[in-house]
C-alpha cells in the first residue's frame, strides 16, 4: 500500500473563499504573516480537534501533515506542518517555506537524517526521505501549482537558495 492511500490522503476541491485565503496566503505580505502565525495556531487546532483538523484544511482547503524529523543539532524530534503534493504512489515535500529567504529546519533535518514520521489525522507512517530526480522535480512542482497557487509564487521569490524537493518512500522495517 502507497504511503497516500495508508494515511488516506486527498486534496478536495477548494471553494472560492477558500480559493481567495490561498490568494492571500500567497502574496508576500501574506506569506510572512503566516509562516509566523500559522504554526503555533496549527498546532493549537490540531491539540483541540484531536488531530481530525487544521488551519488551512479548515480555512483553505488545504490538507496538512505533520512531518516528525530528528533535529540535526539536537537529536530531539522536531515536528513541522507541511502540505505533501501526491507524486505517483506516494507524496512530496517542497522546502519552500512560505518563500522566505531561509531554508526551513526541516529540510536540513531531512538531509541530516532522512528517517522521518508522516502523521495525518491520527494515522502515522515511517517514511525514508530522498532527494526528488530532476524529472521528479518538474513533475512535482507542476502538480503543485495546481493544487495550491502559492507554490508558484514562492518559488519566483526564493532567491539565494536552492528549492529542494523529497520523495517520501515507506521505511522498511
Amino acid at each position: 500500500m502507497s504511503v497516500a492511500d495508508e494515511m488516506d490522503y486527498r486534496f478536495g476541491t477548494a471553494n472560492r473563499a477558500q480559493r481567495a485565503l490561498q490568494v492571500l496566503v500567497a502574496s508576500r505580505g501574506g506569506a510572512w504573516f503566516f509562516s509566523r502565525v500559522l504554526p503555533p495556531l496549527d498546532t493549537w487546532v490540531q491539540r483541540v480537534s484531536h488531530h481530525r483538523h487544521t488551519v488551512p484544511g479548515l480555512l483553505a482547503g488545504l490538507p496538512v501533515v505533520d512531518l516528525t524529523t530528528t533535529g540535526r543539532k539536537s537529536g530531539l524530534p522536531r515536528t513541522t506542518h507541511l502540505i505533501a503534493i501526491p507524486h505517483h504512489d506516494t507524496l512530496a515535500l517542497l522546502g519552500t517555506n512560505f518563500g522566505q529567504p531561509s531554508t526551513p529546519a526541516w529540510v536540513l533535518n531531512l538531509e541530516a537524517d532522512p528517517v522521518a514520521t508522516l502523521s495525518y489525522r491520527g494515522t502515522s507512517v515511517q517514511v525514508l526521505a530522498r532527494p526528488a530526480t530532476e524529472p521528479e522535480q518538474a513533475e512535482v512542482l507542476a502538480r503543485s501549482e495546481k493544487l495550491y497557487i502559492g507554490y508558484r509564487k514562492y518559488q519566483t521569490r526564493i532567491t539565494g537558495r536552492r528549492l529542494r524537493i523529497f520523495v517520501l518512500e515507506q521505511a522498511r522495517s
